[in-house]
């Protein structure tokens, strides 16, 4: 039984051009926000900051930016990204 209406046939280049627009998703610029922390070291009363205790401040995500020695004293800055 044949149909009564039949498309037509599409040659076979046409089938697979590929669409003259490119669409892609808007892009848009968030600034990240930081969080800040101040470690400070006497240098004579405390040892200074270990292994150990930097493991631990960048598995809670701090990382450390900078260092000052201070006179009888270090200071140590640290930033994480505020999720």
């Amino acid at each position: 039984m044949r149909h009564p209406f039949r498309l037509p046939e599409v040659p076979e280049p046409l089938r697979h051009a590929p669409s003259p627009f490119h669409v892609e998703p808007p892009l848009v610029f968030v600034p990240p926000k930081w969080e800040y922390r101040h470690l400070v070291r006497k240098a004579a009363d405390e040892p200074p900051i270990g292994e150990e205790e930097l493991n631990a401040l960048g598995a809670e995500g701090w990382e450390l930016v900078a260092v000052f020695a201070g006179p009888g004293s270090v200071h140590f800055y640290f930033k994480r990204l505020i999720r």
